[in-house]
Parts: C-alpha cells; sequence; structure tokens
C-alpha cells in the first residue's frame, strides 16, 4: 500500500504585495535556491486550515487570516502520492522573521510572479485561480 502526504502552501498576501520566500532545493542544480510560496506538511490529524496558518507563522513570524482556497494540486514521488491545497492567506504585517530553513524573502506584485518562481505549473496555477 502506498503513502498519502499532505502539502499546504500560503500565498501571502499583504495590500497589493504577495509574499515569496528563498529556500534551498537541491545541491544537485545549478541554482539550489529557488523562489515560492511557503509550504509545509499536514501534520496526522491536523486540519489543512490550521496546517497553513501554523506553517505561515513558523516559518515567517506572521499572523495570517486565510481568504480562501486557491486551487489544489498533486504528484507522485517514489510510493507516495502528495496531495496539496493552495490557500489565499492576508496579513497586516509587513516584517517577517524567517525560519533557519528559509533563505530570503521579498513582497512582490501579481505581476511580478513569473519573475521569479520558476515552475510553469505553479505559474499556470496561479494563472487559472485568478489571484487577485
Amino acid at each position: 500500500m502506498g503513502k498519502y502526504r499532505i502539502i499546504v502552501k500560503g500565498i501571502v498576501k499583504n495590500l497589493d504585495k504577495y509574499l515569496i520566500v528563498e529556500k534551498w532545493f537541491d545541491d544537485r542544480i545549478q541554482d539550489p535556491y529557488q523562489w515560492g510560496f511557503v509550504d509545509g506538511e499536514v501534520n496526522f490529524g491536523e486540519a489543512p486550515d490550521r496546517a497553513v496558518v501554523r506553517v505561515i507563522t513558523e516559518n515567517t513570524g506572521l499572523c495570517t487570516q486565510i481568504d480562501r482556497i486557491l486551487y489544489t494540486w498533486s504528484f507522485m514521488a517514489g510510493d507516495t502520492y502528495t496531495i496539496g491545497i493552495t490557500y489565499l492567506c492576508l496579513t497586516g504585517m509587513e516584517d517577517v522573521v524567517l525560519s533557519e530553513e528559509l533563505h530570503n524573502y521579498k513582497w512582490i506584485t501579481k505581476e511580478e510572479f513569473a519573475d521569479y518562481i520558476n515552475n510553469q505549473d505553479i505559474l499556470k496555477d496561479l494563472d487559472n485561480a485568478d489571484v487577485e
């Protein structure tokens, strides 16, 4: 029997800016640090809505509130099936305190997503979700 894991992703918005974070992905690629959104695993028995708020707070120090689910996604790696839920989360805070797992952060506009996010699937999902 295969394994499942659930990942939540928080796209954090403050006024007209969105938080992106730079994190290490893989030493075997040319640029091991890449920009993306805050994400993390849902703990066993934890509701995804609570998990996304927890993950954002643990990784950035920001207090957020969920606006809505933007999209879902999934992929298979080995014998593990990963299901992802992406949330739009709102905050009134600007000062970010990064966890040790993250390298850097920026507040960017929606129009700048493609300048930082390399994953074309994420960009398509954002476009389809009509992020405001």
